[in-house]
């Protein structure tokens, strides 16, 4: 796998998988035939979660290939995160539980030496131990192994899952408040309330092509349980005025704004916001901060060729910015967590995608996708 940090290398991944490998990509998509072999999936959530590819570039160039029969289950995947995000923007106290739980089990669990094992890939389970230095290594896992990852770890490891979502977004180049926590809540069951998702060693043998065998798990478990429960906060997701006289705020969601919707309007300045660990509650890993700082990097090169004005600074110095300023909504998250946390009441910017997507995110993904033809047919 090579994950280049350029809006080139980007299209470079997306034309190529396209062009050879989209066509059985529903056939074998749940196959992991391990790091060294990726061709069965197209490895672009890293660009998507950072706005360095957006969902319709992706899938209007697939539906230049291919029918939209042939090519909806890929399509599903690819807005599973548009979903994921707009759930969680509807009930954001989801992400606010989150962190103060992993604060709590993070101090409970610091000297747990199962939980020490299991960071350090030195279990009994091989499988997992080998997924362990694969994502450290690659900052990367592919979506399957990722849901029988966070099964071992919740119902045979006997670990927290908020503790795995950390280990997972501290990691991840695709990591994100939404899929993650989501995702993790998912299998262990809480997300869709008593309904957790129990990895088996025939599943893992046969999705593995026999990569790995005599896999002793608890696949019996009972779903986690927790009484929360999470009313839809109603929202507008209105846009503010654009003057010219303002200046523009990209966070780390947004790193190509050649293709925003926004990209015809004349900004004064625009401020591309680094966040750098001491801001964040969870601390992401020198790789992930790398490349989030390289694409970043990779989008002021773009700007500069356009002309245009740009500067990138540190979150923190928000505040000392004397512009009107206006900002690509960051959407729920650390980016949005340190404005409000710091008093820094800003005027967002939504993308159409999401204003229109997000009201179908009140329930189910099942219900979410019956809605994806339209959403398609009114971007195109």
């Amino acid at each position: 796998m090579n994950f280049g940090t350029s809006r080139a290398s980007a299209i470079e991944n997306l034309n190529k998988f396209i062009d050879h490998n989209l066509f059985e990509y529903s056939k074998l998509r749940n196959f992991d035939f391990g790091p060294e072999n990726r061709s069965n999936i197209s490895c672009l959530s890293p660009y998507i979660t950072h706005g360095v590819l957006n969902e319709l570039e992706v899938i209007k160039k697939s539906l230049s290939k291919f029918s939209f029969s042939k090519n909806e289950k890929f399509i599903q995947e690819v807005l599973w995160r548009t979903y994921w995000k707009g759930w969680l923007e509807l009930r954001p106290n989801v992400w606010t539980d989150y962190l103060s739980e992993v604060r709590k089990v993070s101090e409970e669990f610091k000297d747990n030496i199962d939980y020490k094992n299991a960071i350090e890939g030195n279990t009994n389970i091989e499988c997992f131990n080998e997924w362990v230095k694969e994502l450290k290594e690659t900052n990367y896992l592919h979506n399957h192994t990722r849901m029988w990852f966070a099964s071992i770890w919740i119902f045979t490891l006997d670990l927290p899952w908020q503790l795995g979502a950390e280990f997972f977004i501290k990691h991840l180049y695709d990591g994100d408040a939404a899929s993650n926590t989501l995702g993790w809540r998912w299998v262990a069951g809480i997300q869709t309330q008593g309904k957790n998702y129990l990895a088996s060693e025939w599943n893992i043998k046969k999705f593995t092509n026999n990569r790995f065998s005599k896999i002793k798990l608890n696949e019996n478990a009972p779903p986690k349980a927790s009484v929360k429960t999470y009313s839809i906060i109603k929202q507008g997701f209105n846009n503010s005025k654009i003057t010219e006289d303002q200046s523009l705020l990209i966070f780390e969601n947004n790193l190509c704004f050649e293709i925003t919707d926004f990209q015809d309007n004349k900004f004064k300045k625009i401020y591309i916001i680094s966040n750098k660990n001491e801001n964040r509650s969870i601390k992401l890993s020198e790789k992930v901060l790398k490349f989030k700082n390289l694409l970043i990097n990779d989008q002021v090169q773009r700007l500069k060729s356009n002309s245009i004005d740009c500067e990138v600074i540190d979150i923190s110095k928000i505040k000392d910015i004397s512009d009107q300023i206006i900002g690509l909504y960051p959407t729920v998250g650390e980016n949005l967590d340190y404005l409000n946390s710091n008093n820094l009441k800003l005027n967002f910017l939504y993308r159409k995608l999401d204003q229109h997507s997000w009201q179908y995110c009140n329930k189910g993904f099942f219900n979410f996708k019956n809605y994806i033809p339209k959403i398609i047919s009114t971007f195109s």
